[in-house]
């Protein structure tokens, strides 16, 4: 009985002390931004390797695929989760959390952060690292330079200017790092992340595609939800984004320089460029539907 106790005391006790390790460092403001990283890291590799075991049971199809397609398949299920993680997330921050409310007296909206807040960022930088970082190892094979430079973000539609997918690659990059190691404009950063909701119904398009559903109904209700997405999403709340700067713009300007040409420029490219995809959308979604008419 004495070994009983003395062995759940001392297993008590290393439990304490790993909670304390957690606390301390791996959770201590000063290492959030590179713990969630290896957390994103972490969770694409889970996420990969669970969906090709599920995969290979579940689903008949999957066993069909080339090499190249399985590999799409695993990449495009993490790039699914991580959308929904990271726009549930944003949506939470934007309309529901008291850290950018409106009637918060936590100082300039500009330059509020939480722990939550830039573990949140973090995450999805360790997404766009296990992203490119899996196109480069097995490059060419994934399509060569112009699937690598447009696949992070989130393999949307196939655009014919590479300049543009360069410039929208770079920006994104560069934005979402800046927002979580600075601490400024963590609000415009969440606003802009909500667009990622609508990359889950974009992958599904891929998947019953392959699975070759192109004709089903489920292809042209994903399409019609597409459209409603991306019309709510990418048009309407980058209107809503730009009217807000413009409303709080004398606290925009007192980030650092760098800080309020990223609020300035990302959304402006982004936005142009989330008119020209929806505009393709509109002429594949006419032209799905005249097929079936």
């Amino acid at each position: 009985m004495a070994t009983s106790e003395s062995t759940i005391m001392a297993i008590k006790g290393y439990q304490n002390q790993a909670e304390q390790l957690v606390k301390d460092y791996l959770l201590a403001d000063p290492f959030i931004p590179y713990t969630s990283i290896l957390s994103g890291l972490f969770a694409c590799k889970m996420i990969y390797d669970l969906t090709r075991l599920i995969s290979t049971f579940y689903f008949k199809s999957y066993a069909g695929l080339t090499k190249i397609q399985r590999i799409e398949w695993n990449n495009r299920s993490m790039s699914t989760v991580h959308a929904f993680f990271i726009a549930s997330l944003s949506l939470y921050f934007v309309f529901w959390s008291d850290l950018f409310s409106e009637h918060s007296l936590a100082g300039l909206v500009t330059f509020r952060s939480s722990p939550l807040s830039i573990f949140g960022l973090g995450v999805s930088v360790g997404y766009f690292l296990a992203d490119i970082g899996m196109i480069l190892w097995l490059y060419p094979s994934l399509g060569g330079i112009e699937y690598l430079l447009f696949s992070f973000l989130a393999k949307i539609l196939i655009m014919s200017n590479v300049v543009m997918k360069v410039v929208h690659h770079s920006l994104s990059t560069i934005a979402v790092t800046y927002a979580m190691m600075s601490g400024e404009g963590q609000l415009y950063t969440y606003m802009v992340l909500i667009s990622e909701v609508t990359t889950p119904e974009i992958n599904m398009r891929w998947y019953l595609d392959t699975a070759g559903m192109k004709k089903s109904r489920a292809y042209l209700i994903n399409g019609i939800v597409i459209f409603l997405g991306w019309l709510v999403a990418r048009i309407l709340l980058f209107i809503y984004i730009f009217y807000h700067v413009y409303l709080h713009y004398d606290q925009v300007k007192q980030m650092h320089v760098f800080g309020v040409f990223l609020v300035l420029t990302v959304p402006a490219v982004l936005g142009v460029m989330n008119l020209m995809w929806f505009g393709k959308i509109i002429k594949g979604l006419k032209k799905t539907l005249t097929k079936r008419q």
